[in-house]
């Protein structure tokens, strides 16, 4: 009875309609043919146009430069938004240089060949600006009187500098003529050295050791100094001089031979002697170097003493 009551409840099916329902296969609408009676929603509520965009592929269009380009970034490696977040910034354009002062715009340009003056060649200083000078304050009575005794000091001494006649320059005499076999000899010394001067009438000749005295003597200094007493005594191109002369240095031996000349010009003419005197030519120069001491560096320099 139990299986006669459920078998009751089924309601019946020809078996014909049941196998041609199985066979028969369910159309869906496609994209390019919407079905007739209009989207049905999906259980999940869905439309079906949206599941059917999602399965089928667009269609293929033509392709986009900078698509292509973009693609291929992206199949080499993550983009730079992917990595960083955000995409680079273009380098800002570069600035404009300032312009050009005024002063070197107005400046003439340079000629060919001719280099362009620098700043750098301006004189050191030359952009800084003048040190203003204070206004002198007003002398007091000692300072005042200290200045004009100075004054008055500088001035007797300006005179008589005046008033006493340059070494170089020549006395104004006549030159004594000496007969043909006149022969006049005399000593000199300076330092270490001993000259014997000879002197007899002639053209101005100068010789030393049996050379011209220009040879032996090759600094100007030394020549004047050999000369000063002829032309001290007007006797330059009157008389010719020989002179032996031996020891010291090259200084030396010029100072020998100028006092020895001036020795034997006053043996010529008695009456040049004070005038030779006071010029100091017949006054032998005593000064030479002092000798080295024990127990010291040189002549007189000690070593540093040190308490400790």
């Amino acid at each position: 009875m139990a299986d006669d009551e459920t078998r009751d409840d089924k309601p019946e099916q020809p078996p014909a309609e049941e196998a041609a329902a199985k066979e028969a296969p369910t159309e869906e609408p496609t994209a390019e043919e919407p079905a007739a009676d209009g989207p049905e929603e999906s259980p999940d509520g869905a439309s079906d146009e949206v599941a059917e965009a999602a399965v089928e592929p667009a269609a293929p269009s033509e392709p986009d430069p900078a698509d292509t380009g973009r693609e291929a970034e992206d199949v080499g490696g993550e983009s730079a938004e992917d990595v960083g977040g955000d995409t680079p910034e273009e380098p800002a354009a570069e600035e404009a240089p300032a312009e050009e002062p005024a002063a070197e715009a107005d400046a003439p340009e340079p000629e060919a060949g001719e280099e362009p003056k620098k700043a750098k060649d301006a004189p050191p200083g030359a952009e800084l600006e003048p040190i203003a000078i204070e206004p002198d304050r007003p002398l007091s009575a000692e300072e005042r009187a200290r200045a004009e005794a100075e004054a008055e000091e500088r001035a007797s001494r300006d005179a008589a500098a005046t008033d006493d006649p340059s070494p170089d320059e020549p006395v104004a005499r006549a030159a004594v003529k000496l007969a043909a076999d006149t022969r006049i000899q005399a000593t000199g010394k300076r330092k270490s050295s001993i000259a014997r001067v000879i002197v007899q009438p002639g053209k101005g000749a100068f010789e030393i050791n049996s050379h011209a005295l220009e040879e032996y003597f090759p600094r100007h200094q030394h020549q004047t100094l050999a000369r000063q007493p002829l032309v001290t005594a007007g006797y330059e191109g009157a008389v010719d001089v020989r002179v032996r002369v031996h020891g010291g240095g090259i200084s030396g031996q010029a100072g020998a031979v100028r006092h020895g000349v001036a020795r034997a010009l006053t043996e010529i003419d008695p009456e040049l002697r004070g005038e030779l005197k006071r010029r100091g030519l017949l006054t032998r120069d005593a000064r030479k170097k002092e000798r080295r001491k024990a127990g010291l560096k040189k002549a007189r320099k000690r070593p540093q003493f040190s308490k400790r």
